[in-house]
């Protein structure tokens, strides 16, 4: 089982960052959450905080964690710990992905995401 992190970054107005994945490479066109693997000896928090630094060169602060997700694209299982996060630092820069959208609650069901982050955008909704 690959451990994965995947972020959901929102501003001051409550939107939620969607992030669209190049085309060409696995899920390519999909939107997602961002984040990424977890590292041997790292927790999922810390885990979070690097990959958005890298992938979008911002330093955030984790809030609530969400259910974890477990998923299988036919390459082998991953476990997606979501948590719900807020830029405290930086200026966002898409630099693994081909776009980047802040979106409003209603606006989000619109989006053709990968099929792992669904039941997460879902659990979200729900919430107040």
């Amino acid at each position: 089982m690959i451990e994965v992190v995947a972020g959901l970054i929102l501003d001051e107005t409550g939107r939620l960052l969607a992030c669209r994945r190049p085309e060409g490479k696995h899920l390519g066109g999909k939107w997602e959450f961002p984040g990424g693997k977890v590292e041997d000896g790292e927790s999922p928090a810390a885990a979070l905080l690097r990959e958005l630094a890298e992938e979008l060169g911002i330093t955030v602060e984790t809030g609530q964690r969400l259910t974890p997700v477990v998923w299988d694209y036919g390459r082998g299982p991953i476990r997606l710990h979501p948590f719900v996060c807020r830029i405290v630092s930086g200026e966002l820069h898409p630099h693994e992905h081909s776009e980047i959208r802040w979106c409003p609650r209603e606006g989000l069901r619109a989006l053709d995401w990968a099929d792992a982050d669904r039941p997460i955008l879902a659990e979200w909704l729900e919430q107040p």
